[in-house]
């Protein structure tokens, strides 16, 4: 027998399908749901249909947009000979709210990780490639997240690049061993970025 009825059985499991809910937080929010106007739940279903159908990737940098081109990629005050690259576009957000970097970005979608089967073919490697071909990027920033695999594919895309005469560089260890970009703040952001070296 089910501990709730099935609406909300049925609701916490879609909550449980997201990245980091355990099954307290899945029936916290899914009573939060039920607290609701109709209209405001409405609203909240309407705004999940719309970030599915409405963002896609950057032509570009595949970074999330609304449009063929993000907003970054767009702007004349960017630094076009630096590229960042990065594993997802929670990790664009977090070096952008650090102020300290004024170049562009590509994004990864992921980390080169075989026990989970994601290969170099299943990353936006390629992409990152062809944006070297014209000979204004100087230098390539890889800023994936100090794990083993954001150490991997760091050291995979290094070899991939440096054969181009494009510098490598590597964020520096502002960032803790195991964490992730979007959690680290500014002031870590900032030395990591500006203690980069040479991979």
């Amino acid at each position: 027998m089910s501990e709730y009825i099935e609406p909300i059985e049925r609701l916490a499991d879609m909550f449980r399908r997201l990245e980091g809910v355990g099954k307290k937080s899945a029936f916290r929010m899914a009573f939060s749901v039920l607290e609701l106007s109709e209209e405001d739940a409405r609203d909240f279903a309407d705004a999940i249909i719309s970030a599915k159908t409405d963002i896609k990737l950057c032509t570009c940098c595949q970074n999330i947009t609304v449009g063929d081109m993000c907003e970054i990629c767009s702007s004349s005050k960017r630094d076009r000979s630096v590229i960042c690259v990065v594993e997802d576009s929670r990790a664009v957000a977090a070096v952008e709210k650090s102020g300290v970097y004024g170049g562009l970005y590509h994004v990864l979608h992921g980390a080169i990780s075989p026990m989970h089967g994601i290969g170099p073919d299943k990353l936006k490697i390629k992409e990152l490639l062809s944006r070297l071909s014209d000979g204004e990027v100087r230098e390539v920033i890889v800023a994936t997240n100090p794990t083993v695999e954001g150490e991997a594919t760091a050291m995979y895309i290094s070899k991939l690049i440096t054969p181009l005469g494009v510098e490598v560089t590597r964020i520096a260890n502002g960032v803790p061993v195991g964490g992730d970009l979007e959690y680290a703040d500014e002031v870590t952001l900032r030395r990591a970025i500006e203690g980069r070296r040479a991979i």
